[in-house]
C-alpha cells in the first residue's frame, strides 16, 4: 500500500482543469492562483509517477489515463462530500450550506416569491443557487457539485430521488389580435407549424412543449429559437410568431407591458411538474424533503 495518497484538493483542481479546459478559468473556479492549481495537479502527477494532463500553449488535453483518474476523482470528492453531509444531517435542520441548480425556466419565475420568506424563516441556512440548464445541473448533482436541483419532469435524471413541488400548465402565447386567438385555450392542432418559436437546445421546456402538442412535424419546423422565455416573448411581441410558456412565468408577470396574450394549451400533458431531486441514499435526504416542504409552501 502507498505512503502517499493523493490530498482532496489535488482531485478538486484536477476535476476543476477536466471541467474548465484551461488553467485560468479552473484556477478562477478554484479560488486558487494559476500558479497553485497547475503545481497542484503536477504534484498528483509526480506522486502517481504517470502523466494526466498534456500541456500546450494553446490546448489541455488529458490522456486516456488521465480521464479515467478524473472519472474516479469525482466519485471520490462525492463521497468526501457525503461524508460532511453525514455530520450536517446530524444538526438542526436546514441550518448549512445547501447547493442548489436551479433550471432557467423556473429559477427567475419562482425563487423571487419564495427567497425572502426562506431567508427570514430559515436564518441559519445558507442556500448557494446556480441557475444552469436541465442536463448541466444533473451532472453537477451527480459530480457532487449541487446537492440538489430544483427542475421539471420529464427528464432523464438517473438514479434519484425527489420530491413534488408543482404541476404548472403551459399556455400558447400570441400577438393581440392573433387569428389564433379563441375564447378559452388553444388546441395543437390550431398552431402553424412554420410560426412556433422555441427555446434553444438544452432547455427541457422545449422538449415538454413538443410533447404537450403531440405533433412531431414541429420539431423539424421550428427554426426560430430563443435563449430565454424573456427573449421569446419579445419575438412574439414583435410578431415573429407563437410560443408556449409555463403559468409561473405568466403569474410573474413576463407578459407585462406587451401586447402578448396567453390562452391554456388544451391537452392532456400540456403541464410539467416542478420537482427537487438529490442523489439516492444522500445522508440528507430528509433536509432536502424538509426544504422540499419550504419550497411547496412558497
Amino acid at each position: 500500500m502507498s505512503t502517499y495518497l493523493p490530498t482532496i484538493k489535488q482531485l478538486q483542481y484536477l476535476v476543476a482543469l477536466h471541467e474548465h479546459g484551461h488553467f485560468g478559468r479552473a484556477a478562477e473556479a478554484s479560488f486558487v492562483s494559476q500558479s497553485t492549481l497547475s503545481a497542484g495537479i503536477r504534484e498528483l502527477e509526480t506522486l502517481l509517477g504517470v502523466t494526466l494532463v498534456e500541456r500546450s500553449r494553446r490546448v489541455v488535453r488529458f490522456t486516456p489515463l488521465g480521464n479515467k483518474v478524473v472519472d474516479k476523482a469525482h466519485r471520490l470528492l462525492r463521497e468526501a462530500e457525503e461524508l460532511t453531509d453525514i455530520v450536517q444531517a446530524s444538526g438542526k435542520p436546514l441550518s448549512g450550506e445547501i447547493r442548489m441548480s436551479v433550471i432557467p425556466t423556473i429559477a427567475p419565475f419562482f425563487l423571487p416569491r419564495i427567497l425572502p420568506r426562506l431567508r427570514k424563516e430559515r436564518p441559519a441556512l445558507k442556500l448557494f443557487l446556480r441557475e444552469e440548464p436541465s442536463a448541466d445541473a444533473v451532472e453537477s448533482l451527480n459530480h457532487g457539485r449541487a446537492d440538489c436541483v430544483l427542475l421539471a419532469l420529464p427528464f432523464a435524471t438517473g438514479d434519484i430521488e425527489y420530491e413534488h413541488i408543482a404541476d404548472d400548465r403551459l399556455f400558447v402565447a400570441f400577438p393581440k389580435g392573433d387569428p389564433v386567438d379563441p375564447p378559452e385555450s388553444v388546441h395543437p392542432s390550431m398552431i402553424d407549424e412554420g410560426s412556433l418559436l422555441l427555446l434553444e437546445d438544452g432547455h427541457c421546456l422545449k422538449d415538454h412543449a413538443l410533447e404537450a402538442c403531440g405533433r412531431p412535424e414541429l420539431r423539424a419546423s421550428a427554426t426560430m429559437v430563443g435563449t430565454s422565455l424573456h427573449t421569446l416573448v419579445q419575438m412574439v411581441d414583435n410578431g415573429l410568431g407563437v410560443t408556449l410558456l409555463p403559468q409561473m412565468a405568466i403569474d410573474a408577470k413576463i407578459l407585462n407591458d406587451t401586447d402578448v396574450v396567453a390562452r391554456p394549451l388544451k391537452s392532456k400533458k400540456a403541464s410539467r411538474e416542478i420537482v427537487l431531486i438529490w442523489r439516492k441514499n444522500s445522508p440528507r435526504a430528509d433536509e432536502f424533503r424538509l426544504l422540499a416542504e419550504e419550497l411547496r409552501a412558497g
